[in-house]
């Protein structure tokens, strides 16, 4: 009998899981590989998200909280997010302050976007990077977004409030929620 991890459709089955909740333990329980199967599987996914456009009528921003290692070290989620599309259009790691939104701020001018409106809540950091763009603040504006931190909450096990299952290493963190913004971006599952 031959190892179930060596089997071409389990990656697949692996990733599909990864992006649909199933913490890793899960995954190697379920499938009957090891837990390294699973590790490297996540470590070695290359995913590129690209802006499916240059300009959007209206970006929303807001913060997600995340942490790696123990709850202690919270690591901030702090994206752009298109709400007529779905698309998840930048977003950046960090800390909850005003340096983690400029890096999504430059990231945003990196990536050569345009848009018509960007709305935030009433965050004093927002308020301070986003002053002199068209930014309209208000929680009215930010009902998208809002809704897409709970589909996160669902896709990622890392995400779920009040859980045991979190990343050890900043990069698995990392690469697990590039993995899931692109199946969620390019509709893949």
């Amino acid at each position: 009998m031959s190892y179930r991890g060596a089997h071409s459709t389990t990656i697949t089955l692996i990733i599909r899981m990864l992006v649909r909740g199933c913490g890793l333990r899960a995954i190697n329980v379920i499938l009957g590989i090891s837990l390294g199967k699973v590790l490297k599987t996540l470590e070695r996914q290359q995913v590129t998200l690209q802006p499916k456009r240059s300009f959007y009528d209206k970006l929303e921003v807001d913060e997600f909280q995340t942490y790696v290692g123990k709850k202690s070290h919270k690591q901030w989620l702090i994206y752009a997010y298109h709400r007529k599309s779905g698309e998840i259009v930048a977003w950046v790691f960090g800390q909850r302050n005003e340096k983690t939104v400029t890096a999504l701020w430059r990231k945003i001018k990196t990536l050569g976007i345009k848009w018509g409106g960007l709305l935030t809540d009433k965050w004093k950091s927002f308020k301070r990077v986003f002053r002199n763009t068209h930014h309209l603040i208000g929680k009215a504006g930010t009902k998208g977004i809002e809704g897409n931190n709970c589909r996160l909450r669902h896709r990622i096990r890392r995400a779920f409030r009040r859980i045991c299952c979190f990343s050890k290493k900043m990069e698995n963190h990392i690469k697990a929620f590039e993995l899931a913004f692109y199946y969620i971006n390019y509709d893949h599952i």
